[in-house]
Parts: structure tokens; sequence; C-alpha cells
């Protein structure tokens, strides 16, 4: 292997959605800089921030039927039964639901917690408190995805939070979607929750630390005993 190759490899890969940010940040660097030098060296630091808050590393996606991946990076922030958004026709009935929270030091690349066809895209408008609470889940700006299984019907939604102020969706209505593929972004802080059919049994804790398309969250394998994980 060269050593071209083996520095690549090392390098985490930016995702397009965030050049014009870390343009923007490095913009604001170099006039901070202009202004007074040590600002400049600040304006620096959270360049470096910014790019690092876009990676979008490779992710190895575990291949068995029945299990369901995070789909986000970050901590598991709420487990429980209750009733899925009105607007992804899920009816009121309350839905095994686990919730990841993303800080601004996670990786904000989302990727599909199962393999299905895309049924509904579902956007609504809302405040911006902080993701982390459960009235996020009702109150917030959010999108959901609809996705159709063979185990049922599956609702993941992005919601922004304190300061997350756009979510970006990568799919549309119609699309299959991969376990592990990635299908949207949240910038800047938020969370994703997962809603699933009966029959799942969690495999996380509250506190879990999670990796989007890595970790599994919850099983349909008849019997499964849960793996609590403490983050």
């Amino acid at each position: 292997m060269s050593l071209y190759d083996s520095v690549r490899r090392q390098i985490v890969p930016i995702h397009p959605e965030g050049y014009v940010f870390i343009a923007a940040f490095a913009i604001g660097s170099l006039i901070l800089h202009w202004v007074w030098a040590p600002l400049g060296w600040i304006g620096a630091l959270a360049t470096l921030w910014c790019a690092y808050f876009f990676r979008d590393p490779a992710r190895v996606t575990p291949d068995r039927d029945g299990l369901v991946v995070a789909p986000a990076d970050g901590y598991v922030c709420s487990i429980g039964a209750f009733a899925p958004p009105p607007e992804l026709g899920l009816g009121s009935a309350p839905m095994q639901r686990i919730s990841i929270f993303m800080s601004v030091f996670d990786c904000h690349v989302n990727r599909a917690p199962v393999a299905g066809r895309i049924l509904r895209i579902a956007y609504k408008p809302g405040l911006f408190l902080n993701a982390d609470l459960d009235k996020a889940s009702e109150d917030n700006e959010r999108n959901g995805v609809l996705l159709e299984t063979p185990r049922g019907t599956f609702g993941i939604v992005q919601i922004a939070g304190l300061i997350a102020r756009r979510i970006v969706s990568f799919s549309k209505e119609g699309e299959t979607l991969a376990v592990g593929q990635r299908f949207g972004l949240i910038r800047f802080g938020s969370r994703v929750d997962v809603y699933m059919p009966a029959g799942a049994t969690p495999l996380v804790a509250l506190g879990t630390k999670t990796i989007a398309g890595e970790t599994p969250i919850a099983d349909f394998a008849p019997g499964v005993v849960p793996t609590f994980r403490a983050g």
C-alpha cells in the first residue's frame, strides 16, 4: 500500500452538505484574523469543528434478518411505547419507540435502521426545543419517513433541536432503502425517533452510545434476550 493510500484511509470524508458551511467558517476566520489575530485562531478552531461535524465515515452494517440498527450516532435518550406523529398515518395506538439524541459533536448523517420501501415522507414545521426532551417529539420541527418492511411498517422521525435549524432528506417516496443506507442529515444537534411494529425487543438501555448503521438497537428474533449496554 502506498503512502497516499495509507493517508487517505485515515481521512474521514466530508458530506457535500457541509462544504458551504465549512467555507463560510473559513472566510469568517480570515475576517476575524484581519480584525484581531487571536480571534482568527478561534475562528480556525470553529472551522475545524465544522468540518468534524459534517464528517461522513464508512460504516459496517450487521447483515442479519430481524435486527434494527441505530439510525444515528449519539446516545439513547428514550425507550418506551408512544403514539407516533399523526402525519405518518400509523394511527394513535402506542408503538415501541427508541430515541437517539445527537450532540453537536456526533456525526449527523442518518442511516436506515431497516431495509424497506418509503411509503411517505412527511415534513412538519415546529419549535426548536432541546431535542433531549420528550416533548420535542411532539412540538419540534420534524421530518418523518414511513418505511414498509416484511416485519411491518416503521416510522423514522428526524427531529430538529435547540441549535439544529435544517433537516435534509436524501430520499424520495417510493424509493427502496437498504439497511444502513444514508437517508438524511440534520444540521447542528438533534434527535431521531424509531417507531417499530410489534415484536421488537430493545437491545439497548437509556444512555447506550450508538453508531449509525452499526449498533443493533432492537431484534425481532423470537426469544431474544435483551443485551443492555450502558453508555
